[in-house]
């Protein structure tokens, strides 16, 4: 008894453009038929229904194979498996080894699970819209993930999708919209708010400096929230710190391995910064151009996790007992080394300085980031600015130009020097609210 008649339909591309063809069985052999394109009118649908009717005609013996341009000449659009595979392979050359393994899991753990035999053009609003859904109800039944995580995904996904569509496989990125994504809640991120908060958690630092063994007190953990808090630096950037990016007599911080492009950067030191490098660098060991600023015991580089837990933690920990003593409210919650950045930056727009001058030594580009997320408000009562300028030492600093910064560090000019008087802060301006493949499989 001979073989039913099945077949499936072929979205193809050649120098016409995009098509559609059918694949088949008839007589005992194997056909494929070139339907037409969508300059002539074929659509999905359409090429759907030709398939039913030439089955129909082949399961009656009435079908005739006709001309057909050869399978060989056309190039039949791939599968998402197939086309994120390459996606992946060409954009991984450009990313940054963290970055990579983020796509790696949002690619092979969710994507291709749910979309890796789809054609691309089976890709419509209404499967991005089941796919979310799906994410939903596996949260729902116990795995953790997050709106912002899914939302992630969705990202990646019409990334992939916008290079589709730039191939001619699709006419429009499906993954593209809000109406895409889940709703998130804005986190409440944490920062130091005041100099006296400053002033303590560096405090408990020193004091941990000053308990520790001969050999650990050389790490320098006062220095380390110093330069966190008063340059921005992320927590990467400061352990890959070396002393050759360091320049106390011009007041400079070469930030050359950051997250960006636009992250690699000069920090302006702030004179209390300087100050507690210089402190920093005289009890080192070694301070040669390729040493560690921030170095273990041993002289390798600070650890991220060390610094999180055993530096920062530690830190906040003692400096909350001693604000208890005090009958002191307790540091802000949750305080990482991300809040000590966003401490700079709030500390820079308090003490005067422009939107576009705190980009620039945060090493951003989109000033709504900036102003949204960074420029968080610093506490103004009670003379409170005043008690950060001089914390920071801005009231002979904000106003010097480079050149006069260079001479006056060469110099030694201390608290004395004569300075044009800084414009009072008027306050921040106001905000509104080789192929991969499926889940363990490797790249």
């Amino acid at each position: 008894m001979a073989r039913m008649a099945t077949g499936q339909v072929v979205p193809i591309k050649c120098k016409r453009g995009r098509g559609f063809a059918v694949r088949f069985r008839a007589y005992g052999r194997r056909h494929y038929v070139t339907l037409g394109y969508a300059t002539d009118g074929w659509t999905r649908k359409k090429a759907d229904t030709e398939l039913e009717n030439i089955l129909a005609d082949v399961r009656r013996g009435i079908w005739r194979e006709v001309e057909s341009k050869p399978e060989s000449e056309v190039t039949v659009e791939p599968t998402f498996h197939e086309f994120a595979s390459g996606w992946f392979e060409r954009k991984k050359r450009e990313l940054r080894p963290n970055t990579v393994a983020a796509y790696e899991w949002e690619i092979t753990h969710h994507l291709l699970p749910f979309f890796a035999r789809h054609r691309l053009s089976d890709i419509t609003i209404a499967e991005v819209d089941r796919y979310r859904d799906a994410k939903v109800r596996q949260r729902e039944g116990g795995a953790r993930l997050s709106n912002e995580s899914i939302n992630k995904t969705l990202g990646r996904l019409a990334q992939i999708l916008e290079d589709a569509v730039e191939y001619g496989y699709i006419d429009r990125n499906p993954a593209l919209g809000k109406r895409r994504r889940l709703r998130v809640s804005r986190p409440n991120r944490s920062y130091l708010d005041s100099a006296d908060q400053i002033e303590h958690l560096l405090d408990a630092a020193q004091e941990l400096d000053a308990s520790a063994r001969a050999d650990y007190r050389r790490l320098g953990r006062r220095a380390m929230l110093s330069t966190m808090i008063f340059a921005g630096l992320r927590i990467g950037e400061l352990c890959a710190l070396r002393w050759r990016d360091v320049d106390l007599a011009t007041g400079r911080i070469r930030v050359g391995e950051a997250k960006t492009d636009a992250g690699v950067r000069e920090v302006e030191l702030l004179p209390v910064l300087r100050d507690e490098l210089a402190a920093h660098k005289a009890q080192c060991s070694d301070t040669s151009a390729n040493a560690p600023v921030f170095a273990t015991t041993t002289g390798r580089a600070q650890n991220p996790s060390n610094v999180r837990r055993r530096v920062l933690g530690r830190a906040v920990e003692l400096a909350n007992k001693r604000r208890e003593s005090a009958d002191l409210v307790p540091l802000p919650e949750r305080l990482t080394p991300h809040s000590l950045r966003r401490t700079f930056a709030s500390a820079l727009y308090a003490i005067g300085r422009t939107p576009p001058e705190v980009m620039d030594q945060l090493g951003h580009t989109d000033p709504k980031l900036a102003l949204r997320i960074y420029a968080r408000s610093m506490r103004r009562d009670g003379g409170e600015v005043e008690r950060l300028r001089a914390l920071v030492g801005a009231s002979e600093w904000a106003v010097m130009g480079r050149s006069e910064q260079t001479e006056a560090v060469e110099a030694g000019a201390g608290a004395g020097s004569t300075r044009a008087e800084v414009t009072p802060f008027q306050g921040i301006p106001e905000m509104g609210a080789a192929g991969i493949e499926p889940a363990t499989s490797r790249v």
